[in-house]
Order: structure tokens, then C-alpha cells, then sequence
């Protein structure tokens, strides 16, 4: 395990080197309009966020915290999932306002998955990992009932190291282990991050990637819902257990965009966005400067949002700019444009759409 701290223009799709070859300007000070503060009623640690399209969202965090909103995120309800008090949810994926997954990471049994489909009025343990060296980082689903979640490397009897990678085609009541070797071998010190539950993201009907750190930054993907594997090196920082990739996201099949840097030094300038333009199989460092660690990326329409717990910079065609200096931990994209924001001490704050 290492780190437990989603049509655009045409010019993007022609260039999109040219769309992350810029400047980070660094303002004096944050505009009121770049972003809402929102009341949580919470003062958890929030790591994750979903945004649907008919104004629902919801976010999860430590102590089994769940959050809930049905006015495109500017009012919230805050509970509990009965049981799960010393689990941290890292993780949360929507459908509606009544339907919800969680993921919970942590070593062994405290990796777990659970389901509501009554607006949190009762949650189904769908799956516990009961490997003791297993570590659950997070997941990502097709639909809502074709998903897949990933989990740390870990040995085999020959000793081979392989990432951990389950799946469901029936909305969670059975989630089965990918064999592992479909998978090419993990390398030793190599984990995904579970910072923001974006470590791992789909397209289409059967494309997924997710992304490595620690000794090696990779990215795995599939076309065919995991079924066989390919790996890819990338150039983003690694090397100490605090660094990689920690966020992927792609527009399409062949545009994506990865983020990450160390944890243990936020602050740092360097290597941490990298993109490609052909599904994955190569990726090219950004040299927008200055950088910071980004714990989460996507994509809103022709720009694309990072954020880590020092910096949020807003990256389009040819321009860029610093739209918070807020501690955030994750992010999603609402259907209206602009995203949802979740961190620390139930901070959430609304990014609003491209002018």
C-alpha cells in the first residue's frame, strides 16, 4: 500500500499537447467568484465525490460519513453507515438519489463495498476484502451495474506480485477476482493511491485504466472490461512511497490525463501531469510550471481541473490559471459545467462552469 492521505473544442482534440503546454499563473489572491464554500454539516475528512446529471451528489469520508445533495450540491445531509463507524470511505460512486456505492479503503477487512438503493436508508455489505495484505483503493463503474475496483498488489504462491482487481456485472451482489494473470506482474514498491478514488476510470462500454506510484509510475489499460491487460511506463515523478500518480481521467477513448507528485511534499514543483492522445500507450509530460502535488483531475468541457491540498489550477487552450489555494482531496464534474469539491474538516466547494 502507499499513499491513504471524467466534447471539447476542436482545437483541444486536434492539439492537445499545446492544451497542458502552459504557464500555472499564480494570482495574488483567489477571486470570491472562482469558487463556493458550501456547509457540509460535517466536519469529517472527505475524500470522495459523485455529481450526476439530475443535480444529485454525493461525497463519503472518514468514520463511515456519507453526504447526500439534491440541489446540485448546494445544501447537504450528513449520516453515518450503521456499522461502518471506523471505516474510511474513500470512494463513492452515484446513479440517482437513491442509489449509491461506497468503497472503503484500509488493510484486510476494513477494504470493503456497500450499496444503498434508498437514499442511505439502509446499506447491503456487498464485499469485504478478507486477504490480510490486501488494500482497496477505489473503484469505477460502465453503468450502474457493470463496475470494477482496485486493490494493491500482492503475492501469489509463486510469489509474483499482481494488483487485486474485482468486478461485478449485476450491480454488486456478486463481485468476482480478475484472474491475475491477466494482469502484467506489479513491481516491487509499486501500489495505487487511494487519495481521491480516482486512481482507476472507464469509457465507453469496456475501456479502463488505472494508474500506479511508489518505485514506478504506470498506467494499466484494458478494452475489454479487464479481461487482458497492457501496462505503460510514464514519466511522472515516483520513486518514494509518497509518489506517482495519484488521479486518471480520460474525455475519450484515446485523450486522458494523469496527475499526481508526493504527498509528503505538496509544495514541490515537478513532474506531476502528464497526457496522451492515443488511449494510453504513450504519455507526455505537461510543462505548465510552476506544479504541485494533485490528489485529483477531470475533464469540464474544453478545460481541465487539478487540485491537491496546496493549489488548484485550471488548465485550457494556451492559458491557465491558480483558481484556489484551498486543501482539497477530490473532485467532480457537474452536468451544468464546473465541479463539486471535497477535503478536509467537511470542506465542499463549488467550482462554477467555464464562462
Amino acid at each position: 500500500m502507499l499513499s491513504r492521505p471524467r466534447g471539447a473544442s476542436h482545437s483541444f482534440g486536434v492539439n492537445l499537447h499545446l492544451y497542458l503546454v502552459v504557464t500555472i499563473l499564480l494570482a495574488a489572491s483567489v477571486l470570491a467568484q472562482d469558487r463556493t464554500p458550501q456547509k457540509s454539516n460535517t466536519t469529517e475528512n472527505l475524500r470522495g465525490v459523485s455529481s450526476l446529471p439530475n443535480k444529485v451528489a454525493w461525497a463519503s469520508g472518514t468514520h463511515g460519513t456519507y453526504l447526500r445533495s439534491t440541489d446540485d450540491g448546494n445544501s447537504w445531509q450528513a449520516a453515518q453507515v450503521p456499522g461502518a463507524e471506523a471505516l474510511d470511505f474513500r470512494d463513492v460512486k452515484a446513479f440517482s438519489a437513491d442509489l449509491a456505492y461506497l468503497l472503503s479503503a484500509g488493510p484486510g477487512e476494513q477494504s470493503r463495498i456497500y450499496k444503498t438503493t434508498d437514499a442511505g436508508k439502509s446499506w447491503s455489505l456487498q464485499f469485504t476484502n478478507h486477504e490480510p495484505k490486501g488494500f482497496f483503493d477505489c473503484m469505477a463503474f460502465w453503468n450502474r451495474d457493470h463496475g470494477i475496483a482496485i486493490g494493491d498488489p500482492i503475492a501469489d504462491k509463486s510469489g509474483k506480485l499482481g494488483f487485486e482487481l474485482i468486478s461485478t456485472d449485476d450491480g454488486g451482489k456478486t463481485w468476482k477476482r480478475l484472474p491475475s494473470n491477466a494482469l502484467p506482474p506489479a513491481i516491487e514498491g509499486e501500489g495505487a493511491f487511494a487519495a481521491s478514488g480516482t486512481c482507476i476510470t472507464v469509457q465507453g462500454k469496456k475501456n479502463v485504466w488505472f494508474a500506479t506510484g511508489g518505485k514506478t509510475a504506470r498506467v494499466f489499460r484494458s478494452t475489454n472490461a479487464g479481461k487482458t491487460w497492457n501496462v505503460a511506463e510514464t514519466p511522472i515523478v515516483h520513486g518514494p512511497a509518497s509518489a506517482g500518480i495519484f488521479s486518471i481521467a480520460f474525455r475519450d477513448a484515446k485523450h486522458g490525463v494523469i496527475a499526481g507528485g508526493d504527498y509528503q511534499h505538496p509544495e514541490q514543483d515537478g513532474q506531476n501531469l502528464a497526457f496522451t492522445s492515443n488511449g494510453g500507450h504513450t504519455w507526455k509530460l505537461s510543462t505548465a510550471s510552476p506544479q504541485a502535488y494533485f490528489s485529483a483531475v477531470a475533464f469540464d468541457g474544453d478545460r481541465i481541473l487539478a487540485l491537491g491540498t496546496t493549489l488548484t489550477v485550471e488548465l485550457r487552450y494556451k492559458s491557465s490559471r491558480k483558481i484556489s489555494g484551498l486543501n482539497l482531496n477530490a473532485l467532480s464534474i457537474r452536468s451544468t459545467g464546473g465541479a463539486i469539491a471535497v477535503g478536509p474538516k467537511g470542506a465542499i466547494v463549488i467550482f462554477p462552469p467555464v464562462p
